[in-house]
This record gives C-alpha cells, structure tokens and sequence, in this order.
C-alpha cells in the first residue's frame, strides 16, 4: 500500500502549540494551507530538538559569503505567529521519526515526520519500513525562522526546571533526586 503524504509545499501557517496545562500538556506540530489542515502530536524534546536544529541550519546558511539566500538573523515581525492551534485538532498521528533537511533549489528548510509505529513485542519502532502515512512541510526561510522562535517560546512556557536536580517542577511541589539517589 502507496504511503498517504500530508504534503505542504508552501504553508500558510506552520506552528507548534499545545493542550492541556504545564506537566500533562501534549505538543502538536500544525500545518495548514488554505482550509487543509494536519494536526501531529508529538514530545516536548522533539519540538525543542527542531527549534534547535532549524535555527542552526538557517545560522549556517547565513554565514555563507554575503547571505546569497537572504536568511534572516530574526525572525521577521510580520510572520510572528501568537495565536493559538486551530479548533477541533484532529490529531493525524503521534510522530516517531523526523527528519530535517535543506532544499537548494526552492531554498526551503524541509521537515519530513513519520508516525510511532507499535511493533509486535508492544515497543514502540520509530519508523516503519514503509509508513502508511507522512507528513511533509517545506518552509521559507522567513516562515522557518518564525517556526523556530514560535516553538523554543511553548516548549519554555512549561513547568521550570529545578536548578538542582534538572527535572520539572510540578505545581504542587517537588521533590529533588541528586544524581546517585536513583
């Protein structure tokens, strides 16, 4: 059976939000073009890892001899995107595996995600051999940076992080495990 690919070329909105309060909180990844709509669920550390990883291939293609690309340093303030995740999210499927690449040709950061696939020992598999499903984004260097400061803000917005454990704090207190108490 062919693979379904949720295909965007040229999104009008590519965003990553969330559900639910700081500690029970799910991240969807949201892609929409015109009145098509793709809602992902994904984790916390795969938002943050694509934030992270979008900006460090757009700063190393701003570093190139005279910006040939045009790479914005910031984001640019008309493509700032506060609002919240479109209404009903009809969750697509879970992301297990993501890839992120750079297309010279269009001059288009590209993020391909791939659903959890449940293997017959029940351990989640990160990627089938050949998915029944993808999704596919293709953003602009504008768009992409937008996306990236978007996503670094909701991952931040969570529960803090203790500064002596490294572990989130939950609003109805905390107990610190030092490394060795495991």
């Amino acid at each position: 059976m062919p693979t379904i690919v949720h295909k965007f070329a040229w999104p009008d909105r590519v965003v990553v939000g969330t559900v639910g309060e700081p500690g029970s909180r799910t991240f969807y990844l949201q892609v929409r073009t015109r009145s098509d709509i793709v809602s992902i669920a994904l984790e916390k550390q795969q938002s943050a890892l694509l934030a992270e990883k979008i900006d460090e291939i757009l700063d190393q293609l701003m570093g190139h001899e005279g910006n040939p690309l045009s790479i914005p340093a910031l984001t640019p303030i008309e493509l700032v995107d506060n609002d919240p995740l479109e209404q009903p999210i009809d969750e697509q499927f879970r992301t297990g595996a993501m890839s992120l690449g750079w297309d010279p040709s269009t001059a288009q950061v590209v993020i391909e995600a791939y659903p959890l696939v449940e293997t017959d020992d029940d351990e989640p598999d990160f990627i089938a051999e050949e998915p029944v499903e993808m999704l596919l984004v293709r953003l602009p260097v504008g768009t992409a940076r937008a996306f990236a400061k978007r996503t670094r803000e909701v991952v931040g917005a969570g529960r803090p992080i203790c500064p002596f454990c490294g572990t989130p704090i939950d609003p109805d207190g905390h107990t610190c495990i030092l490394p060795g108490e495991l």
